[in-house]
Parts: structure tokens; sequence; C-alpha cells
């Protein structure tokens, strides 16, 4: 089957609200207009709305018949702390703020299905529309679950999709297993002792101290992990000193580390904790080490990625669709999502080719011609997986 014809028709209708919120931007947990904006339409259209999970967040509902089965589809609602340069009618007019990730297009998308399936309500059981706030690294899909997201609003299964730049227009890609990354922080804070640049010897250079962990830390994907395993270390910064001679008392590194297993992530933090030790003993310094985790790799259900790609298939052929999409070393909070219900995200083509505007770019814009495909795949996955109302 392909793309709904009734995605056609209302496609200039969801492009419409696509384009009024990418020019209304909002940041984590500020998602007040677009919330407002999505809770709206939802009523509009007939669903049980529920405000206030993950504080900005929202979920629509449509039930049909007694059966229990129940299914989540997610999108995320927020923008990115950066100015856009593009000069179109729809461009963001809030300053400081743009919609540079698409989730201007993913809340429309949902919208559009929402639309579709309150008309048709050709499923038997509970659809919820999951709209989340602070994807962005405000862990708003953690902050919706700690607020009861999947005790009020139980799901058999999840499914989201993130547009992908590059990807071609009607095609839709996925993997079982890791698609994306954990996303974890860390800081190292070296204390030596400073002096003058002429007698190095009465000091304890933290600089060389620093400039060691840094070579160091690159032994870890190189030396520690399966070569077959995903693992990115990189150092972010390297703060020290003001003048040209003088040896500064202390060293601000910081940098981060993606991993797409829990045991990997695990290593890696404890070898940079033994990397800052070692440092210790070695050069006499003192070394403040803080790890701060981020969101969790995005594990897809190995039978909901069978079962989306099958759907997406139906969708944009089967020419139109891969099951062995590449991960990307990027991190997303619909990861706890996966974490408590299996589920699977598929990546949506934004097109572009090789010459694509990426995402978190100043320049990037969602494709509105993508919309019918993510309506449709989403309304066939309600239609699909609530076909028979066995749970």
């Amino acid at each position: 089957m392909p793309v709904l014809p009734r995605s056609l028709e209302i496609q200039g209708e969801i492009a419409a609200i696509r384009r009024d919120i990418h020019a209304h931007p909002e940041l984590a947990y500020e998602e007040n207009r677009t919330s407002d904006m999505v809770a709206a339409k939802l009523q509009e259209w007939g669903l049980e709305v529920t405000r206030g999970l993950g504080r900005t967040g929202l979920v629509g509902t449509l039930r049909k018949g007694n059966s229990l089965k129940s299914i989540g589809l997610r999108a995320d609602m927020d923008a990115l702390p950066m100015d856009e340069t593009n000069d179109f009618e729809h461009r963001s007019q809030n300053v400081g703020r743009m919609h540079a990730c698409g989730h201007d297009g993913h809340t429309a998308m949902l919208l559009g299905a929402a639309k579709v399936l309150s008309e048709t309500r050709n499923f038997e059981g509970a659809v919820h529309f999951i709209f989340q706030p602070a994807e962005e690294g405000g862990g708003g899909a953690r902050e919706m679950i700690a607020d009861g997201l999947f005790e009020k609003f139980p799901c058999d299964a999840v499914f989201a999709i993130h547009n992908k730049p590059g990807v071609p227009l009607g095609h839709i890609v996925t993997r079982s297993g890791p698609l994306l990354a954990a996303a974890d922080r860390w800081d190292i804070r070296i204390t030596g002792r400073g002096g003058h640049a002429a007698h190095p010897h009465l000091a304890v250079d933290p600089m060389v101290v620093g400039a060691n962990i840094v070579l160091a830390l690159q032994t870890i994907v190189s030396r520690n992990i399966d070569p077959f395993d995903s693992t990115v270390v990189t150092v972010g910064f390297f703060k020290a000193g003001s003048a040209y001679n003088v040896i500064p008392t202390d060293v601000h590194i910081g940098g981060t580390t993606r991993t797409t297993t829990p045991e990997n992530r695990e290593l890696v933090r404890r070898r940079i904790e033994e990397i800052c030790r070692g440092a210790e003993q070695m050069h006499g310094v003192k070394i403040a080490l803080e790890h701060r985790p981020g969101y969790p790799p995005t594990v897809n259900n190995a039978e909901r990625a069978r079962f989306a790609i099958d759907v997406a298939a139906g969708v944009c052929g089967e020419q139109g669709v891969s099951d062995s999409a590449r991960p990307s070393m990027g991190a997303e909070d619909f990861s706890y999502m996966l974490e408590r219900v299996p589920g699977a995200m598929v990546w949506l083509g934004n097109g572009g080719g090789k010459e694509a505007v990426s995402l978190h770019n100043s320049r990037y814009d969602f494709n509105d011609m993508a919309i019918p495909f993510g309506v449709s795949f989403f309304v066939n996955t309600v239609e699909r997986f609530l076909a028979d109302g066995k749970a």
C-alpha cells in the first residue's frame, strides 16, 4: 500500500502547522505555545487529552472497542538554542531559538496521524499520541516516565520517527539493536603547583599532566574496545593558563563519550577513572573527576523493528526501506521509552543527498514533502498492530 490518499489531502494543513511551529520555536520545558496548539488540535479531533506530564508534555488518546491492547506513538516538541540563518517566510521569529532538528516536523506528522485515525478509527484498542518536551538534552522522556506515563497510558509497543537528512525522500530505514549511542559527559580538573615559566623545576605543571591524559584517553577505544564495537571518546576542551611566562596551577578538561552497549559504557567510565588515578600517582597532582551519565543507547526491539520495516515497505515500497541502517553515535532520549516498552525508532528520509543540510545546522529545514510518508507510517503502524485486538 503506498502513502494514504488522506495523508496527501491533509498535507497542506499539516505543513502549515509545521511551519507555524517552526516559526515559533521553544526550548526544553518552555514548549507552552506548542503544547497549547497540539492540545487544541487533538481536542478538536475528539481525542482525550492529558497535560502536565514532564511539565509541558501531553498525551492524546483514541480508544475503540473493548480490547486492552494499546500502542504509543511519540514525537518531540522542543527546539535548539541557536540562531537560524534561513530567510524563508517561516523562519524562526524567536532570537536564539531554532527548530534545527526537525522536531516541528515530528510533531506535525504525529498530529496528522491523529487526525486521520480520529476519522477512520480502523483499529481495536487504544492509541496514545505522546508529545514529549525537552529531547535536546533535557531528558523529557525520562521526566514523562517519572510522572507515570506508562502507568497512566500502558503501551504494548511504542514507535517514533526521526527525520534523516541525506536519506532519500520517501525512504524509511532502521535496524534492530542499537540505533543511537549513549551520551555521557565528564570533567577532569587537575590541580598542580603553579610557578614561573623560567623555573619549571619549582612547579608541578598540570599542563603536562593534562596533555598526557588527553593522549591516554585515546587508547581507550584503540586498545580496550573490540574493533567491531562503535565507541567514541572525544575531548571537547582544554582550559589552562593565561600568560606566556606562567605555569598555571589548574587545568580543566572536558569531553563526551558515546557507546552502544552497557558493558562498553561502564568500561569507558572505568578506564577514564583509572587513567586519572594513574596520572595522579605518576605526577604528584590532585585530580577531581566528575562523570555525568546522559541518555542511554537507543536500542530497537528486534521484533518491533522488523514489524516497523514491514509497515514501512507498505508505504514506501520494498526499494524504499532498509533494515540495516548504519547506527549513529548521536543520542536520543526516546531511549528511555525503549527501556520500558518494546518498540522501535525509524529514520524518515528528508532528502538532499550528499549536499543535504545536516541536523543542528543553522540552515536546516524539515522537508514538508516527507509529511505524507510519516503520517502514513504512523497510521498503518496503528492499524496493523491493533488489527485483531489481541494483546
